[in-house]
């Protein structure tokens, strides 16, 4: 065998032993595991679009607990939230976080329980779901006027409206349920099924109403409020942002963007929320909260003793600047707030029963995430058969033309 066919064997050995996922040639990140399981608090860690290095940080949490509550902390890595519910049912970890929605369904069909829940930038746990309009237009008059925001919603039909995404909670969900629920929008088509909802918003609003897809400009919350600001098909009286009630000033307050006043709005006072404000500035939204991701539990395997002492250690977390800045980093958030599950989720459930087919895409979205797990599971093994036997069948080729050659220099001394 030449040099160059060896070189290009081994290379093909290394690169294939290094593809075997857990072999020693990767760089997999392992979490600290529980050396006694009862003394042992488990974590089911989700990598979410919000989180920071998720790969290293989720053990600065679990050690820090761990000094806190004066027990072993061990994190449990899942892929999504049907993994996360599916590791709470069936006692694999104790607790977990799960997004509003998921969340919801985990606590109507499985009986989990809220512990805490994670703050957003203004340390709410929840935002408000809010109907941005033109101060001018009809259905602010009517708000202002009436002292409630029956009239308003109704005089929205026939409007644009702006929508976050086609399921947003604060900019879809949140707002379509109430309607639907308490008599202003018809459903259209079969309430069972996700897909009517998008046909519903078109035939209560207008054809040109914005249910953006994600990357193009009037997509998320920055979007729906530029959809209203800009109100490219006509007048500003007749188009409404729906988005969360810190939109406004967050993307038009002191370092405003540069569409928040070039077409009829000309100061952040010129867009009105629907409800209007309390006297403590928050708004009396109709439409009800946007919960922030809670920590979850299933009280089956984690007890109210239990639950305390995590509550406990968490306050503590809340009140002091190093354990803060370890809640930044693991979970993007400025703190948690210690809440029960009413509280925090009872009013989401509320105000999105009513969304067709609301049921059917939750269960949808569990049951495809834990097919994918599945089947990124069924393709790590396949590919992993794979690489194992082309790695034999290369170290096999190896040795036998190494064999060869020394063959090849027994005949040789032989024959001299």
């Amino acid at each position: 065998m030449s040099n160059a066919m060896r070189k290009s064997i081994l290379m093909i050995i290394f690169l294939l032993g290094a593809s075997i996922p857990g072999c020693i040639f990767t760089d997999t990140v392992e979490f600290d595991k529980c050396e006694d399981k009862d003394n042992c608090l488990i974590i089911a860690f989700e990598a979410k679009e919000e989180y920071k290095n998720t790969e290293e940080n989720p053990q600065k949490l679990a050690d820090r607990l761990e000094e806190i509550m004066g027990v072993e902390i061990e994190i449990y890595p899942v892929s999504g939230p049907a993994a996360t519910i599916a590791a709470l049912e069936f006692g694999k970890a104790d607790i977990g976080f799960l997004d509003g929605g998921a969340a919801w369904l985990s606590w109507n069909t499985k009986g989990f329980q809220v512990l805490a829940a994670e703050q957003k930038a203004d340390g709410r746990a929840y935002y408000n779901a809010v109907a941005w309009v033109h101060k001018d237009s009809d259905m602010a008059i009517a708000d202002m006027e009436d002292g409630n925001s029956t009239r308003a919603l109704t005089l929205m039909a026939g409007k644009t409206s702006c929508h976050t995404s086609a399921l947003g909670s604060s900019g879809m969900l949140l707002p379509m349920g109430y309607m639907i629920s308490n008599g202003y929008i018809e459903v259209q088509g079969d309430a069972a099924e996700i897909d009517s909802l998008t046909d519903t918003v078109r035939k209560h609003f207008s054809d040109d109403s914005s249910i953006p897809n994600s990357g193009t400009k009037y997509y998320k919350y920055q979007g729906s409020l530029r959809c209203l600001a800009e109100h490219e098909g006509g007048s500003s009286n007749d188009y409404i942002s729906f988005a969360k009630d810190p939109t406004v000033p967050d993307y038009c307050g002191e370092d405003p963007q540069t569409w928040c006043f070039e077409g009829d709005f000309t100061s952040t006072e010129d867009f009105y929320p629907i409800g209007g404000y309390a006297e403590n500035g928050e708004i009396n939204t109709p439409f009800g909260r946007a919960p922030s991701h809670p920590v979850m539990y299933n009280p089956s395997y984690f007890t109210q003793t239990e639950v305390d002492n995590l509550r406990n250690a968490f306050s503590i977390m809340n009140n002091n600047s190093e354990d803060l800045e370890i809640l930044d980093d693991v979970l993007s958030t400025p703190g948690m707030t210690i809440i029960n599950t009413t509280d925090h989720l009872g009013t989401y459930g509320d105000a999105v029963e009513d969304v067709p087919g609301i049921r059917a895409y939750f269960d949808a979205k569990m049951s495809s995430s834990s097919s994918d797990d599945d089947s990124s599971n069924m393709l790590l093994y396949l590919g992993s058969g794979v690489i194992v036997v082309g790695l034999i069948g290369a170290i096999f080729m190896y040795i036998k033309g190494s064999k060869d050659e020394e063959d090849e220099r027994t005949v040789s001394v032989s024959n001299d």
